[in-house]
């Protein structure tokens, strides 16, 4: 796309500016852009922020990397942020393993459970541990426990059922 302001160069640059609730996109090379006031020098990429890549965090090793695979290369991974095919999470598995765990709660993808079936799942739960304390009471020959827990046991599959 060609700069809006000098129609010769590339547009590298896309600004929204909003005036009176409307809104007008620009596309400016960085000479345009630098001539309208625009500071143009030392600008981070949203990826860059989201990583904490703008710090200099990353290493001059991690930018020569590349993919096996798909052959992207650190530095592009550093400009847009986005991996290019599986075999990336490999290729810069050192690099990622600290973003996604700050990202994330952990390293281990638990997924999620619907409602009903982890509301089944803390019942079914419940119940092993309420059988588990009733064979504890019989042996010990407390049967009033015992009965207290085959109760509660009753009343847990009724829930279940």
């Amino acid at each position: 796309m060609l700069c809006d302001s000098c129609h010769q160069r590339e547009s590298t640059i896309h600004v929204t500016q909003v005036v009176d609730g409307n809104a007008r996109e620009l596309h400016l090379c960085p000479e345009c852009a630098e001539e309208s006031g625009l500071n143009v020098k030392n600008v981070m990429s949203i990826p860059e922020m989201l990583f904490g890549m703008a710090a200099g965090e990353d290493s001059a090793e991690m930018l020569k990397k590349t993919c096996p695979y798909c052959h992207l290369r650190g530095s592009d991974f550093r400009k847009g942020g986005r991996l290019g095919c599986p075999g990336c999470y490999e290729a810069f598995r050192e690099e990622l393993q600290p973003m996604l765990a700050a990202m994330h709660k952990g390293m281990e993808h638990k997924g999620k459970v619907p409602q009903v079936e982890r509301e089944a799942r803390q019942v079914a739960s419940r119940a092993e541990e309420l059988r588990k304390a009733l064979e504890t009471a019989i042996r010990r020959e407390d049967y009033e426990e015992a009965a207290r827990l085959r109760d509660r046991l009753r009343g847990e599959s009724h829930e279940a059922g």
